[in-house]
């Protein structure tokens, strides 16, 4: 086993691999161009790998379109999904009376438990 031992090594210092024989995948640079800011970001693909016609800007993170030449690609935004809000989800499951009966019966429930169940608000300061 001491035979095997690697003398005179530091740590982290260099790799023992070597890149011979390695043959590297072909690569293509795509540009993107902010349509926020302006600014032009070079992305780098596998050659055969389909780029994405949309990228998020690195500097303010908004939306930017692929560039081939002198053309910039027209994103297709209609199959994108709007973010349902929590009312949208009740309204698909109760209606407007349904909730203003669900309401009373819940308030009804609070006033018992305060021992004000005759139904007045009292303010007091």
């Amino acid at each position: 086993m001491a035979d095997r031992s690697l003398r005179g090594m530091r740590i982290g210092a260099s790799s023992l691999q070597s890149e011979d024989g390695v043959v590297f995948h072909e690569r293509a640079n795509f540009t993107y161009v902010c349509t926020q800011c302006s600014r032009e970001t070079v992305m780098t693909f596998a050659a055969d790998a389909e780029a994405p016609e949309a990228w998020e800007c690195r500097t303010c993170g908004g939306e930017a379109v692929l560039r081939t030449g002198d053309t910039v690609a027209e994103v297709d935004h209609s199959g994108d999904k709007t973010p349902r809000t929590h009312w949208d989800m009740l309204m698909e499951r109760r209606t407007i009376p349904e909730l203003e009966e669900l309401l009373e019966e819940r308030l009804a429930l609070v006033r018992a438990r305060r021992g004000d169940g005759d139904g007045t608000t009292r303010l007091t300061a």
